[in-house]
């Protein structure tokens, strides 16, 4: 099926509920659960008979990590939009909007989706977005309405009305209704009433359509937007045509936070649902992951090595250590090298609860992994105590830290491998393995790998302060501030 369509990418959130996998700086996005590749990947290649114009809003801490990810993938994206603040989905999707439409492709719907939802159906999407491509034409709001196989509490609903039909003879029901995330009971009625589905989160329109309905029921954010996309894309030469697009963080520190569903969707006159009965998870919750791994005869699964002894209906998800897991009962462990979560069945909505107490103490856990992944590669927590850190740093081959430096902590540098030449205030020095430099705090200083394999060095931080916020960039070639 060869379809003509744009498609976005929407990848922002952090999948707290997922903690501690999915983190602010590496979020869920990037994990594997259908298969080998990431749910993003997964997502990009979703149409593979279709080479879609593709657009990925993100933010800047993912920017460089999406389009790594991309590269690997069948679909490489068009055009990255990255944005400097969180502004929910109504932004971001005309922003992606305003992008098509500078592409010369305003007239030619755009199919919306979250970068973290698991469909193995591929056919049966296909169909879907088919449906969805033809209301689009016919000037439509269209979003894709899953049947519900249960009462659920963790979707938002949407009220089904009169058939609606394409001159293409496409099928689709009115939406009459969108409706909040329900208690227990009020969703055992939608789904006994039969014409309530779940609200998938996924959405096609043409922009031309789109911008002009915001325009119409949402004057305000739709100048707001505007207002930032002609600031960004003066920083860009006048236009949107480069692979990425950087937004204009003053302007859009006025534009207001709200969803596309409560800006538009729910105020539009013509917004119609296309019945998506193919297999849909947004696995937003680790009970929802553990429904995708085959489970024992004892109702266990696993991903990773782990050994269960007189225990039954756990799920267990660690890639590195053993887990053994002796007597236990409906459990959730989740096993990360600096966390780990222990969570019955059926209550792992609450682990996002963790992240907010870590969030509270400031702890960067809720944030970083021990490894975290940079522009110009990675670094990981080998150790830390009350006043002092030790990071294991990988620069990748023509890889350039930033020229920077830091007013609470001293490091120390080895090289482990590779070659390095280091700026240290007023030094320039290329040191091999075995060889060493020491930067006193408010230094300037930068690594380059000058190799072309990866150059590993050992930095020990001794200081009264240790967060990553204290550095202050002086000159840094991928953009950071």
């Amino acid at each position: 099926m060869k379809l003509n369509f744009s498609m976005v990418i929407i990848c922002g959130g952090a999948g707290s509920r997922l903690w501690p996998v999915s983190r602010e700086n590496r979020p869920k996005v990037f994990m594997p659960v259908a298969s080998q590749q990431s749910l993003l990947s997964e997502t990009a290649n979703r149409i593979s008979s279709s080479n879609p114009w593709l657009c990925v809003v993100t933010s800047e801490s993912l920017g460089f990590q999406v389009q790594a990810d991309l590269k690997d993938s069948e679909q490489e994206a068009n055009l990255t939009i990255i944005e400097p603040l969180r502004r929910n989905t109504a932004p971001a999707v005309l922003f992606a909007a305003l992008a098509a439409k500078n592409a010369g492709r305003g007239d030619v719907p755009m199919l919306v989706l979250p970068a973290d939802h698991v469909i193995h159906d591929k056919v049966g999407f296909e169909m879907a977005v088919a449906k969805a491509v033809d209301f689009a034409m016919a000037g439509n709001l269209v979003t894709f309405g899953i049947p519900p196989t249960h009462a659920e509490t963790g979707y938002g609903y949407l009220k089904l009305g009169n058939p609606a039909r394409t001159p293409e003879n496409s099928e689709g029901r009115i939406v009459e209704q969108f409706v909040e995330k329900p208690a227990m009971a009020l969703a055992e009625q939608y789904v006994a009433a039969g014409n309530f589905h779940w609200n998938s989160g996924m959405f096609c329109f043409t922009p031309d359509t789109l911008l002009q309905v915001a325009h119409d029921i949402a004057p305000q954010l739709s100048k707001q937007v505007e207002a930032c996309w002609n600031a960004s894309t003066k920083a860009n030469g006048g236009n949107a045509s480069n692979t990425l697009v950087n937004l204009d963080k003053a302007t859009m520190s006025a534009i207001e936070d709200i969803s596309l569903d409560y800006a538009i969707m729910e105020k539009a006159p013509n917004v119609v649902s296309v019945n998506a009965s193919f297999d849909w998870d947004d696995v937003g919750s680790w009970d929802a992951m553990a429904k995708h791994f085959p489970e024992d005869e004892h109702g266990n699964a696993a991903q990773g090595k782990a050994i269960f002894v007189d225990s039954k209906n756990n799920f267990v998800f660690g890639r590195e250590r053993l887990i053994a897991a002796v007597g236990l009962d409906n459990l959730i462990i989740v096993d990360t090298p600096d966390a780990l979560l222990v969570s019955a069945k059926g209550n792992s909505q609450s682990v996002k609860k963790v992240v907010d107490a870590l969030n509270k103490d400031k702890d960067e856990r809720a944030t970083y992994h021990s490894t975290v992944h940079r522009p110009w590669g990675t670094y990981t927590v080998i150790e830390e105590g009350p006043d002092y850190k030790i990071k294991r740093i990988v620069v990748n081959p023509g890889g350039k830290l930033s020229l920077q430096m830091h007013h609470h902590r001293n490091e120390h540098w080895v090289v482990i491998t590779g070659k390095a030449e280091i700026v240290n205030g007023d030094k320039v020095l290329h040191l091999n393995a075995n060889e060493s430099t020491y930067i006193p705090k408010e230094t300037q200083h930068r690594l380059t790998n000058l190799g072309d394999t990866p150059l590993v060095i050992i930095e020990a931080q001794v200081g009264d302060y240790l967060g990553e916020d204290d550095i202050v960039r002086f000159e840094d070639q991928y953009g950071r501030a």
